[in-house]
């Protein structure tokens, strides 16, 4: 997948004033990231996670930034026939400003609307799973205790039919 480099300034705004601008993610922007992964997840990624995934040619990451801050972060991943969203954070601060919708439809724009994208959120997470919701995901079963910090099970959902990306029926309990 081509990486696209350009910024994109849009005019999402919250407490702070000025515009957000939506780039590519880079390596340099992980302290940042890291600052906001550790306060927003209680199984927060590692550093080496994201350079895992940021290294892949086909991960598509993104950041949501004004002022030279980075705000929120998006990591999208292709695996074979489908898309994984595998990681979206918004900054405890600037929650409420529709900074992770943003993210998301700029990714979706950037792989295809029809493209099929898988994810797993927490089922206690009613505010992500309402936002998926606006974007066409729904329910296709669980993973058990799927979140090492609580054991907690994950919601896993899908957005486009699974049966394209080649899951077969039936493959909804992991």
């Amino acid at each position: 997948m081509q990486k696209s480099g350009s910024n994109e300034t849009v005019a999402a705004r919250s407490a702070e004033s000025g515009p957000v601008t939506v780039r590519e993610l880079a390596y340099g922007d992980l302290p940042e990231v890291i600052s906001i992964e550790n306060r927003s997840f209680g199984g927060p990624w590692s550093p080496g996670m994201f350079v895992s995934e940021m290294s892949k040619e086909s991960t598509l990451a993104l950041a949501a930034e004004r002022n030279g801050r980075v705000l929120a972060y998006l990591v999208l991943s292709r695996y074979d026939a489908a898309w994984h969203l595998m990681n979206v954070a918004v900054a405890p601060e600037h929650r409420r400003a529709r900074l992770a919708t943003l993210l998301i439809h700029k990714a979706f724009a950037q792989i295809g609307q029809d493209a099929p994208v898988t994810l797993e959120v927490r089922p206690s997470n009613r505010a992500a799973i309402a936002l998926y919701e606006e974007f066409g995901f729904r329910s296709y079963g669980h993973r058990k205790a799927y979140y090492p910090d609580n054991g907690e099970d994950a919601l896993i959902m899908w957005r486009g039919n699974p049966a394209t990306a080649g899951v077969p029926p039936g493959a909804a309990e992991a």
